[in-house]
């Protein structure tokens, strides 16, 4: 049996070619049943993110060639063969369990350290599960993997510190307004990085979004999307006493909001705290408002020095993160190899018993005057003869560490003793 891994992700595809590759839940269930029909793959969990999909297989020993099954990837995400190829990886074994484990770790992660990931392996597993396409070995390798995860989470600092702008603002007017919910934000001009922002508030529940823009149209489709309200650039700018939080990233060549109109505005908002957030380029808040009583500005620089901060805070974490996966990678592959040992050691030991048996019954006929208690010693006496003589040869076979030698003395071994001969003459004497 052996470990595969097929898929593509943020690293090797452009996001209009991880589209095509993206599987609902429903498709999920679907491609999982094909597993059961597919020659060669014994066990499958999918995984599908906006910025991954990825098949875990196991394989029986005549059908490690992965070409079938990246066919089969191509068949249950719907894309014609061959599309998909160019930006494939494969992974096999030892490779599949460390490149599971760093990403459920999110050290594999566009942004490195995000929270969403562990979930999102947890419901690809359980989605399998479910459906009943995973086995010993993906069951053994996800539930680990879920472990690992949940242990870099406990024990590092991998997911603190937000880690892009729209993020670390949001993560600033936490702190200055602790609960979003009773605050209201408004949204000036209609910037990518101000949208997005905008949508990190309405996620954290912030009490009421407020869109102004030059034109009014595009306000109206922001406002529909963050269940907001629309209104003109004009309007907004005489709105602003009465909210909380403002993003402004308009393309403005001047400042939209100036010194003495925030004057003003502190004065009508009787000093509340305000948190203004300026994303433009070039600035839309004349930086001279920093000064006022209880008015936090925070512009690009600002902003981007914390992220950078927390990007390099990030990094220390990953080397943690990597000793752990590491670590963690070689438990599991120690049992992973041990699984193709523990048959081979038991067909080993039941070939022993049976020929210790039939010479102990041969000799039990000739020695017909034994008594019950003589016979039991003999029988325990050759049960021990034959655990010390296999005992040494059971110990190196499972410290050997180097897969190659672990392989040859595996092969040795059934060849020497007939192991496999043995088998398919007991196979075929219970046939007859």
């Amino acid at each position: 049996m052996h470990l595969t891994l097929v898929g593509l992700s943020h690293h090797t595809a452009p996001v209009d070619v991880r589209d095509q590759a993206v599987l609902t839940k429903s498709l999920q269930d679907k491609a999982l049943s094909f597993v059961k029909t597919s020659t060669g793959i014994l066990e499958a969990v999918l995984l599908s993110t906006c910025n991954r999909s990825e098949m875990y297989a196991t394989t029986d020993e005549e059908h490690t060639d992965p070409g079938p099954i990246e066919a089969w990837f191509h068949e249950i995400h719907g894309v014609d063969k061959g599309v998909l190829s160019p930006y494939l990886y494969h992974r096999r074994d030892e490779a599949v369990i460390r490149h599971l484990f760093r990403v459920v770790s999110s050290l594999d992660s566009m942004v490195v350290g995000e929270q969403q990931i562990l979930g999102q392996v947890r419901e690809a597993y359980m989605q399998s599960l479910n459906t009943k396409t995973t086995g010993l070995v993906l069951n053994r390798l996800f539930e680990k993997a879920l472990a690992v995860g949940k242990q870099v989470r406990e024990t590092t600092e991998i997911g603190s510190g937000s880690v892009s702008v729209s993020s670390v603002a949001v993560e600033l007017a936490r702190k200055i307004f602790k609960d979003l919910r009773q605050h209201t934000a408004m949204l000036i001009g209609a910037g990518e990085t101000g949208e997005r922002t905008a949508e990190y508030l309405v996620d954290q529940g912030v009490k009421r979004l407020i869109v102004a823009n030059r034109t009014y149209d595009r306000a109206a489709d922001l406002a529909h999307r963050f269940d907001g309200i629309a209104v003109s650039l004009h309007d907004g700018l005489q709105m602003i006493s009465d909210v909380d939080i403002v993003i402004s990233s308009t393309g403005a060549t001047e400042p939209v909001l100036g010194r003495d109109r925030m004057i003003d505005i502190m004065h009508d908002r009787h000093n509340r705290p305000i948190f203004l957030i300026d994303i433009a380029a070039p600035r839309d808040i004349d930086p001279r408002v920093r000064d006022l009583y209880n008015v936090i500005l925070y512009d690009m620089d600002d902003l981007q020095s914390v992220v950078d901060d927390n990007a390099e805070a990030r990094k220390v974490e990953a080397e943690k993160v990597e000793a752990i996966v590491e670590t963690e990678v070689e438990r599991l592959l120690a049992w992973y190899q041990n699984l193709s040992i523990t048959p081979t050691i038991a067909q080993l030991r039941h070939f022993a018993d049976d020929v210790r048996h039939q010479e102990v019954g041969r000799a039990f006929a000739q020695l017909g005057h034994l008594s019950e208690e003589d016979r039991e010693t003999v029988d325990k006496m050759t049960r021990a003869i034959v655990n010390k003589l296999l005992h040494q040869p059971t110990v190196q076979l499972r410290n050997t560490s180097d897969p190659e030698h672990k392989d040859y003395h595996l092969y040795s071994l059934r060849h020497l003793f007939g192991l496999d001969e043995h088998r398919n003459e007991k196979n075929g004497a219970g046939n007859e």
